[in-house]
């Protein structure tokens, strides 16, 4: 299969992804301006959503249908990803009647297997293991509020999640130290610290990590499919919350970043999505915008075939 797929930000080159980015920044002014323009026009997404989600689904249809395609949701309940049909079947029935698939999922070997047996780009919404849409926003927004990441210092708070292991791959790819701070037993896979080398250092204290930071990055202390171990979770946390009194330490010109859904009060003090270093508003628009750039990149557009 020759089909180009972004399961993780390891499938482009540093060179590709900046490239995306840019484009998503040039793709946002056009949005800006009324500009239409739909090289996508006849072409199909199909999204299969295993979970539930708000960005990624708005973000990924109105995305398709400003670029001139249209957009297929599929629930839990439309599809059966493995329950019954193979995964590899459905993908070599799928991708025969799409341009694209989008699958945000739990296991990640859904993903590699779905994108193993289709001949259309097969894109990752997010699965356990990484986010790497949420990572192109990240980066366009880090982009058009600071200029180039290279060489600064992030800090990711928190939870060693599927966002931090997007963070640690974004490091290696984007060429940014990445100082994590968690608990000792919520710290990311190690496979991806291995990968990244004397890149990525863990610590225990939030406050050791923000040191000079030029970003600082958080997300939900519960992910989807962990809310029985919420109250332990909330308790073994308390000590991550990032207020504005930790983003002090940070460098001056710092930037706080925010995948939400956001829990004030939890991994956020309540009045820091309103401080002016934090830029969540523009990340979460900057999905629709990075995605638009991405599925420009990865979709043969329609006048290829006339």
């Amino acid at each position: 299969m020759s089909a180009r797929h972004f399961l993780s930000l390891m499938d482009f080159t540093p060179d590709e992804l900046l490239s995306v980015i840019r484009r998503g920044i040039e793709l946002k002014d056009l949005r800006n301006r009324g500009v239409l323009f739909e090289p996508l026009k006849n072409r199909v997404l199909g999204m299969i959503f295993e979970k539930s989600s708000t960005r990624t689904r708005l973000s990924f249809e109105a995305g398709m249908i400003q670029l001139g395609g249209q957009a297929i949701f599929l629930s839990p309940r439309d599809t059966q990803l493995g329950r019954g049909e193979p995964i590899g079947d459905c993908a070599i029935v799928m991708s025969r009647m799409l341009d694209a698939v989008m699958i945000r999922t739990f296991a990640h070997s859904t993903l590699t297997e779905f994108a193993a047996n289709s001949r259309v780009p097969v894109i990752n919404g997010l699965s356990d293991d990484l986010h790497p849409c949420q990572l192109l926003a990240d980066m366009q927004t880090f982009l058009e509020h600071r200029g180039s990441i290279q060489g600064k210092t992030v800090a990711w708070i928190g939870d060693g999640n599927n966002m931090c292991n997007s963070y640690i791959e974004a490091a290696i790819q984007f060429d940014f130290q990445l100082r994590i701070a968690c608990p000792a037993e919520f710290e990311p896979n190690p496979q991806f610290l291995a990968n990244a080398g004397d890149r990525v250092k863990i610590f225990r204290e939030p406050k050791e990590a923000v040191q000079g930071a030029h970003l600082v990055s958080t997300d939900v202390w519960t992910s989807m499919g962990q809310e029985e171990e919420t109250a332990r979770r909330l308790a073994l946390f308390a000590p991550y919350q990032v207020t504005r009194e930790l983003l002090d330490l940070a460098a001056p010109d710092a930037l706080f970043m925010h995948c939400l859904p956001a829990h004030r009060g939890e991994e956020i003090s309540l009045d820091l999505l309103d401080d002016p270093r934090s830029v969540a508003w523009d990340q979460a628009e900057n999905r629709l915008h990075a995605q638009k750039a991405l599925l420009e990149y990865l979709v043969e557009p329609a006048y290829h075939h006339a």
